[in-house]
């Protein structure tokens, strides 16, 4: 009654490497900062229990463990990604994705629930320190209606977002993030193909490095403002030749243009995206050469810094989720023997452990043609669809010599949940070390010892 109540209340590659790395040192001490004075809505979620003192009852611990749990143990990927999962009613649970995001691209996080019930979810994103890696600092959350949210990037670090479902609801969501440029190409009719020239590239040979892109385009291809702003400076320069400058203050950024052929913009003028600020030309240093406009980006307080992922427009789209829903919740087994458990769904990721035949196993998700299952054990990982089938049909069935108690977990120490007769057949549906999982004549499961047949 008391959560009813609450909840009425509240409800009105290099980069994968260096991800891996830095989250492998994160141990259970646990610090978070948040950007926001008011509460968001996780927050708001938490006080309540607080105030309702859910907070001191196992249930409620659970939630706000799994919450906490989520930080410092996430699946790290790349994206873009999409992934199924599954939530359940009786245990409280939290998904987290983790993953290197690029000073000036935009996250886009969207999640899709498939509910019996009104669900509240949520989703936060979070910063991971890159001198501590077990502190976080929370930079954005989802409104709990549109279940998504977009986020630029200020700075190249590794980012987390946590997905979790109020108390006592079940059934299963599907996010999706993706990456986008924060700013508008700023060549008519070209796109992120045509750069051939990319930060960091030599210059005069290695005395300097390249500070920005280069667009190529016919002489004459209009120039256009990347962003709103102002005309901050138009000059010629002997290495940038004839030049434009603008200024983003929205971003704390100003965006460079060089080699024009013509400037068609002044000093102080304001401009919207798109207008033209100049002609792609060849001046300046690069006089002789295919006429192409030099881009950069220079943030401020920091000077130049790579204008790639500003501007790079050709995304690849998430692979679809293509394990069956159905499965999600339910328990499976491994189809076949040396079965590889993987820490991300992808054969190139890092192996857990490996399994023998009929393994039992719970399906909590699916990302591609990968299952995310949990063993007994609490240990979880990603199999391929091939390496996994469902326990309709029973390996064999046993016929008892004797009574035994069924126990609700594969350990000695669990409890009893059902008494089995002598004499009764159980159907034998998966293993996991020395027990049996067996399905009950109520659909329900229990485990059996080897040796208790």
């Amino acid at each position: 009654m008391i959560l009813n109540n609450i909840t009425r209340v509240i409800r009105p590659t290099f980069y994968f490497l260096l991800l891996t790395l830095f989250l492998a040192s994160c141990g259970g001490k646990e610090a978070v900062k948040t950007i926001f004075q008011k509460r968001t809505p996780y927050e708001a979620y938490e006080h309540g229990l607080r105030e309702a003192k859910l907070d001191r009852t196992a249930l409620g611990q659970a939630w706000l463990t799994a919450g906490q749990r989520a930080l410092r143990d996430s699946v790290q990927v790349s994206l873009p990604f999409q992934e199924t999962a599954y939530f359940r009613a009786d245990k409280p649970t939290a998904g987290s994705y983790s993953f290197l995001a690029k000073h000036g691209e935009l996250i886009h996080i969207k999640v899709n629930t498939r509910t019996q019930q009104d669900i509240k979810l949520f989703i936060d994103l979070f910063e991971l320190s890159q001198t501590s890696p077990c502190e976080t600092k929370h930079v954005a959350a989802a409104d709990t209606t549109s279940l998504s949210l977009e986020y630029r990037v200020a700075d190249t670090m590794p980012h987390l977002v946590r997905v979790q479902p109020e108390l006592l609801r079940s059934g299963s969501y599907t996010i999706t993030i993706v990456t986008r440029p924060s700013l508008s190409f700023p060549v008519k009719g070209k796109n992120s193909r045509a750069i051939q020239s990319y930060w960091g590239a030599e210059r005069d040979a290695g005395a300097r490095k390249h500070e920005g892109v280069d667009i190529f385009a016919p002489r004459g291809t209009p120039v256009l403002a990347a962003a709103p702003g102002f005309v901050s400076r138009v000059s010629t320069t002997p290495i940038g030749g004839k030049v434009v400058w603008l200024s983003d203050i929205n971003n704390r950024q100003s965006l460079y243009y060089a080699h024009l052929d013509s400037q068609l913009v002044q000093a102080g003028q304001q401009v919207n995206i798109g207008d033209t600020l100049g002609l792609v030309g060849n001046t300046g240093n690069a006089r002789g050469t295919v006429p192409h406009l030099h881009f950069g980006v220079y943030a401020f307080g920091q000077g130049a810094v790579d204008p790639f992922p500003f501007i790079n427009d050709i995304r690849q789209q998430p692979t679809p989720v293509q394990v069956p829903e159905e499965q999600l919740g339910k328990w499976g087994r491994t189809a076949k023997n040396n079965s590889t458990l993987r820490l991300t769904p992808s054969a190139k990721a890092t192996a857990v452990t490996t399994l023998p035949k009929n393994t039992a196993l719970q399906i909590t998700g699916g990302a591609g043609n990968w299952y995310r299952v949990q063993l007994p054990s609490g240990l979880t990982g990603y199999l391929p669809q091939s390496s996994l089938e469902s326990i309709t049909k029973p390996l064999r069935t046993e016929k008892l010599k004797t009574d035994v108690e069924l126990v609700e977990l594969p350990d000695t120490l669990a409890p009893a949940i059902a008494l089995a007769k002598k004499d009764s057949t159980l159907a034998i549906v998966a293993v996991y070390d020395t027990f049996r999982l067996v399905q009950l004549a109520d659909g329900s499961y229990g485990w059996l010892l080897q040796d208790q047949s």
